[in-house]
């Protein structure tokens, strides 16, 4: 223990003035409590099963946690100058005063502003007739006063423009408050809702609304009411309920504003039932009964609904069918057919065109052609690594589409695009300050050949004048889980690491969708190691071909990304320096067999079931909780939200407890926990930049140069 002590000293020399209790840190123990868990005749014992609290009110567990939270302060203080000025750097960036482009809805332009100073957004709109007459619908700031955590999950206005609907948070545990204000008047009304999903869909007759109650033992959005302005909750009728824990359900009113659309999802199958808007006590119809392997969504324009969908196409195809030929999709019309090589990532319909988001080779590009078939045209993109996605486009009588650009190098950026002309016009890009140049920075897309000869992407990016081959510290990210893919976008957080010289990379290994759907299968299940291995080969390809110093690499991950820097850790810790595990999923057999954990039954088909002795036998051997050992691991820090209802605090809190206990270096292992937020952290715009300043001073210290 005292070497421990001497090294951690050793690290942070230099670094700012000695902290005189310094020589008096030790880490947190956490009791033993041996917990005998037994399935398939095979014994585990989870030494640390008593660290869960569901109520989060157990007075030795949260005195574990302060101790921990202590013990993190206390070895960090030595950096507490160098995290405020990463703070202010990150904070600096932001401009003070900022505004969203105005979208246009009905006889409104809805847009959002930060005020300088304010946390938080406000919510804004002006008349179509009257636009310098602006309206506020919520102030955030003024509505978050008092509260450690603040978040507007959803907002509708009513089709008469008159009401407002939003759902709130303010505990981070996802389990909203939906409230109504009439705009009007601008005085809130007496209905409220309470514990329910954001998602909310407007009736036609401006007094109904449907939105969906939760689970309060798993959190899953199960029960969908339909609720009357003036009326008691109490009153709220029951319109659907879904008892298949694997389906997640929500509620939205379609483009047209002709259906509201009821949507029960798995990971890998859709059912979605329809109330038309002007009948709104009317039964459900269902457009299309679930299957299994069947996903599909929906647009709805001109008495028409359009299906993207993964019926007997892996990668998507796009089909439609008129409003009276429902249930049955061998009735369906193939617009678009399937491709092997182009994954179509999503859709909107506009009057007279439809716009498809496309991905080949891991790059997206938009495909617009006229609803008559007569025109067609692609726009691409010219940077190596960037991202495409479709704005919000509400009204449908027009030839202009909203879409956001993004890359490494390249500010989030609002274009609008003639769907005739095909010329696109830069409506705003984020504003960056503090001397932001982007000529300074290049990015890279490389490939890289893993353990099974299967070719893996990886985006980089960093500054040319600061790089020097096999000098460089690298920051090496990831998720790879549900199919989504790892954007190549821009952050200006990243900016504090790239001018200190560091190379930025994303490997996107499989388990993700960047290289179409094939992609995800081979990274799920049964196959969920190919995650791991992609993660471990990229990483030392990219030693190899110089982008890093082998004693400065550094990697990150979060949530199921976190599931990875659990493996990676466990499996080939000696290429590391540092891994940060934001919210990590490290208790993946426990947690997959515990059925009252929000999340798991809903994730059977990620992960497979472990009931079945093949996928716990599987889950097994790769679960980072399960398979921390006897041997020297990397630095580490690890964040965890009491309240995250996504990957429960006791996870991290659990594994680091027995990494401590087994782990045979004196390297350094920290464990930062938000008493007053959950899975994606703090609610603030300039405070989440305080976690990002810890994570930043942890891996700056332990680079060797943070002056860099």
């Amino acid at each position: 223990m005292r070497f421990l002590l001497i090294a951690t000293i050793l690290l942070f020399a230099g670094c700012g003035s000695p902290d005189k209790t310094t020589n008096d840190i030790s880490p947190p123990v956490a009791a033993q409590h041996k917990k005998k868990l037994s399935i398939h005749g095979h014994e585990r014992v989870d030494e640390y099963y008593w660290i869960r609290d569901d109520l989060r009110k157990d007075q030795k567990v949260l005195e574990l946690l302060a101790d921990e939270n202590a013990y993190t302060r206390k070895v960090m203080s030595h950096s507490e100058k160098l995290q405020q000025d990463l703070f202010h750097e990150m904070s600096n960036r932001l401009a003070a005063a900022d505004r969203t482009v105005p979208v246009l809805k009905g006889n409104y332009f809805y847009f959002r502003e930060f005020r300088e100073g304010g946390e938080y957004p406000v919510y804004l709109r002006a008349a179509v007739n009257n636009p310098d007459q602006e309206e506020v619908l919520l102030d955030a700031n003024m509505m978050s006063e008092g509260r450690e955590f603040y978040s507007i999950g959803n907002w509708s206005v009513s089709p008469s423009e008159g009401l407002l609907a939003f759902a709130e948070d303010i505990v981070s545990r996802r389990e909203y408050t939906i409230r109504f204000k009439d705009l009007g008047s601008g005085e809130g009304l007496d209905d409220e809702i309470r514990k329910v999903a954001p998602s909310l869909a407007w009736a036609s007759d401006n007094r109904t609304i449907f939105y969906v109650d939760k689970n309060p033992e798993t959190l899953l959005p199960y029960r969908v009411y339909r609720h009357e302005i003036g009326t008691s909750r109490s009153d709220d009728v029951l319109v659907h309920e879904e008892r298949d824990d694997a389906f997640s359900t929500s509620v939205y009113t379609t483009r047209s504003q002709k259906f509201v659309v009821i949507s029960m999802a798995s990971i890998d199958s859709t059912e979605i039932r329809l109330i038309k808007t002007d009948k709104p006590n009317s039964s459900t119809e269902i457009f299309l009964a679930r299957e299994d392997d069947h996903e599909y969504k929906l647009r709805h324009i001109n008495e028409t609904f359009y299906i993207r969908t993964n019926w007997l196409a892996e990668n998507f195809r796009l089909m439609k069918v008129e409003d009276d030929k429902l249930g049955d999709k061998t009735l369906w019309q193939e617009v678009i057919p399937h491709r092997q090589d182009v994954l179509l990532q999503d859709i909107e319909v506009f009057n007279d065109h439809l716009v498809m988001v496309e991905q080949i080779s891991g790059l997206p590009r938009l495909r617009i052609v006229t609803l008559d078939g007569g025109k067609e045209r692609v726009v691409t993109f010219p940077e190596p690594a960037y991202t495409v996605y479709l704005h919000s486009n509400p009204e449908v009588n027009t030839s202009r589409l909203r879409y956001v650009y993004s890359s490494l190098t390249t500010p989030v950026s609002d274009f609008e695009l003639d769907m005739e002309t095909g010329k696109s016009i830069l409506l705003k890009e984020e504003k960056v300050l503090g001397g932001f140049d982007r000529t300074l920075y290049q990015s890279e897309r490389r490939m890289f050949s893993a353990r099974d000869g299967t070719s893996v992407p990886v985006s980089l990016v960093y500054r040319p004048d600061l790089f020097s081959r096999g000098t460089n510290p690298i920051y090496i990210y990831a998720y790879g889980s549900y199919g989504y893919s790892t954007n190549s976008s821009f952050l200006s957080k990243r900016l504090t690491l790239l001018n200190r010289g560091f190379v930025y990379a994303i490997v996107h290994v499989r388990g993700g969708s960047e290289l179409g759907r094939h992609w995800y299968n081979d990274g799920k299940l049964l196959n969920k190691k190919n995650t791991f291995s992609d993660f471990i080969d990229g990483t030392q390809f990219l030693v190899q071909e110089g982008y890093a110093s082998a004693d400065k690499v550094f990697a990150a991950g979060g949530s199921a990304g976190g599931l990875l820097m659990g493996v990676i850790s466990n499996e080939a810790p000696e290429l590391y320096k540092g891994i940060v595990a934001d919210v990590p999923f490290v208790d993946v057999v426990t947690t997959m067999l515990d059925e009252s954990i929000p999340l798991t039954s809903g994730e059977f088909t990620e992960w497979g079931d472990p009931r079945e002795k093949q996928y716990y036998d599987y889950m097994l051997s790769y679960s980072p909780y399960d398979q921390v050992k006897q041997q020297k691991y990397p630095n580490m820090l690890v964040t965890a939200g009491l309240h995250d209802s996504q990957v429960q605090y006791f996870e991290p809190v659990k594994w680091v407890s027995r990494l401590r206990r087994l782990k045979l270096d004196d390297n350094l292992l920290l464990l930062d926990i938000s008493m007053d937020s959950g899975h994606s952290g703090a609610s603030g715009r300039y405070e989440r930049h305080r976690q990002d300043a810890l994570e930043y001073a942890f891996v700056l210290k332990l680079s060797g140069d943070a002056s860099r």
